[in-house]
C-alpha cells in the first residue's frame, strides 16, 4: 500500500499503545487507592485524588469505574511501587516511578529503554524536589497566592503564563490548597498531583542527543508498568 500507509499505520499503533498504557496506569492507581479504604471517592481522599488526577489526562469514565468495581469485588491483585533513577544523554536526568505486579519485569523493561539509548542507572534524585502541583486555566495570580497564604497553605511558588496558573505547594498541603481554591470557584485542574520537579532545567541543542531523549520518553510511554516519568530537560 506504499510507504505513506506504513508510516501512518506505525503512528496509529504507537498512539494506541500509549493510550493503552495510560489506561493501565490509571486503572492500577485507582484500584490501589480504592483498596486502601472504602471504594467511594466521597469517603476516600486518596481515591478521589487519583480519579481527579487521571480525569485530567482524559482517562475515560469506564476505565475509572471498572477499576473501582474491581476493588469492590475483592480482587486479590497487588501492585508494588518502585522508583528508578537514570542518567540520560547530554546531562539529562530521569526519575521513573513504577507500579507493577512483577518488579523484575518492570526494572528490566525500564532499564532496557535507557541502555539502548546510552543511558545508565545512577542517583539523581538530589537534583529534584517533591512538590504538590496544581495547574489550571485562569488569571489573577496575586489573588490566588493571597487566598492560599490566608488559608494557611505552605505555598512555594505561584506563576502565571498565557492564561495558565501553576501553583507549587508543600506536598502535604495539596488537598488543603484545592479546598482553598474552591472558594475562588477553581475546581477543574489540568494537573493535580505530587510530582518530582527538577531544581534546574537544561536545554539540549545537540540533535542526536535530543532525538535519543525523545525516544526514551516515547518508549517509557508504552511501558505499562511505568506510572510517572520526571526529567530535567526543557522540551
Amino acid at each position: 500500500m506504499g510507504r505513506a500507509h506504513e508510516v501512518r499505520a506505525k503512528s496509529m499503533a504507537a498512539t494506541a499503545a500509549k493510550r493503552s498504557a495510560l489506561f493501565m496506569r490509571a486503572s492500577k492507581e485507582i484500584y490501589m487507592a480504592a483498596k486502601s479504604g472504602v471504594p467511594d471517592p466521597n469517603a476516600n481522599l486518596a481515591l478521589r485524588s487519583a480519579i481527579e488526577k487521571w480525569k485530567s489526562q482524559q482517562v475515560t469514565k469506564d476505565v475509572i469505574e471498572r477499576a473501582i468495581q474491581k476493588a469492590k469485588g475483592g480482587s486479590g491483585e497487588q501492585y508494588e511501587a518502585g522508583r528508578y533513577e537514570f542518567f540520560g544523554p547530554a546531562g539529562s536526568l530521569f526519575i521513573v516511578d513504577t507500579l507493577t505486579d512483577n518488579v523484575n519485569r518492570a526494572l528490566t523493561d525500564v532499564r532496557t529503554v535507557f541502555t539502548k539509548r546510552g543511558g545508565r542507572m545512577g542517583a539523581v534524585s538530589y537534583n529534584f524536589t517533591e512538590q504538590g502541583v496544581l495547574v489550571f486555566k485562569g488569571t489573577g495570580k496575586d489573588k490566588v497566592e493571597e487566598a492560599l497564604i490566608l488559608g494557611d497553605v505552605d505555598v512555594r511558588e505561584v506563576s502565571e503564563d498565557s492564561g495558565i496558573i501553576e501553583v507549587l505547594v508543600n506536598p502535604t498541603f495539596l488537598n488543603k490548597a484545592k479546598e482553598v481554591l474552591k472558594t475562588l470557584n477553581i475546581t477543574e485542574f489540568d494537573i493535580s498531583a505530587i510530582q518530582m520537579i527538577a531544581n534546574e532545567l537544561i536545554q539540549v541543542t545537540d540533535p542526536e542527543a535530543k532525538d535519543k531523549i525523545n525516544q526514551i520518553l516515547d518508549a517509557l510511554d508504552e511501558v505499562t508498568d511505568v506510572q510517572e516519568v520526571y526529567h530535567n530537560v526543557e522540551l
